[in-house]
């Protein structure tokens, strides 16, 4: 069987290349595409294989544009970065994915799993790619307005450290250690966040990326951190948040 790996990290592409011999001896990755330009090329100048690996996001877009230049296309097993919040819209739509740093058991389950259903078309409709496509192409909020006494103030999104839930109010703190409420709850702002570039760790914090200066393991299998602007709360990384929090610290 032939595959096609969809990569724009060569230390990711060649990790991937390696498993894939081990697991698979039977699996021939034939070559490694790593821009969309370079996809729309090779494709139209080879034939379809039988399995693609294929990453969301590459350096001149989407993973996505390529597969639509194809009238149709085999098996796909999508690898990603994005956190477990952005990985249900593959469960949803019943499509297979590897969460990087892909975990070899991880890709076992899916070789064996495309192996045995060789005739399936990617394991999806177009009706699902679609559904996914729509996932990874949503636009995030961009700026916040606030109320600054009897005017209004506007944040970009990159200048905020931290979002905080205090007595009942939710709290924008931004990198000069500025803070204000605001009119969101952290559930709402986990929808409309890039999930990327801010976390939640618990109920009351959700943080930026770069935020978090330090992290030092707890008691009962949890996180504590240490933020700046600095907060005089404890800053705890959940249990149930921790394994995908460390894995968001990993992309």
């Amino acid at each position: 069987m032939k595959a096609v790996i969809i990569e724009d990290e060569e230390f990711a592409s060649k990790r991937l290349s390696r498993l894939v011999a081990e697991l698979s001896p039977n699996i021939d990755i034939i070559t490694n595409i790593t821009s969309v330009e370079h996809g729309s090329t090779w494709f139209s100048e080879n034939p379809i294989p039988d399995l693609i690996f294929c990453d969301i996001q590459l350096n001149d877009g989407y993973g996505f544009d390529i597969l639509d230049s194809l009238k149709d296309h085999p098996p796909v097993i999508f690898t990603t970065a994005y956190n477990e919040f952005a990985i249900r819209g593959f469960k949803y739509n019943g499509l297979d994915y590897l969460l990087k740093p892909i975990v070899k058991d991880d890709l076992k389950k899916s070789l064996e799993k495309f192996e045995k259903n060789l005739t399936k078309s990617g394991g999806s409709s177009t009706e699902n790619l679609e559904h996914l496509k729509q996932l990874f192409h949503k636009e995030y909020k961009h700026r916040f307005m606030v109320k600054v006494g009897n005017m209004f103030k506007s944040f970009n999104v990159a200048d905020i450290a931290y979002f905080k839930s205090h007595e009942g109010l939710i709290y924008l703190y931004t990198h000069s250690a500025q803070a204000y409420p605001i009119e969101y709850t952290i559930d709402q702002l986990e929808n409309i966040l890039n999930p990327i570039h801010f976390f939640r760790i618990n109920r009351k914090f959700m943080v930026s990326v770069k935020a978090v200066v330090e992290i030092h393991s707890y008691f009962n299998s949890r996180l504590l951190l240490k933020l700046l602007p600095k907060e005089e709360e404890q800053v705890i990384v959940s249990r149930e948040r921790t394994t995908n929090f460390k894995r968001w610290l990993d992309m």
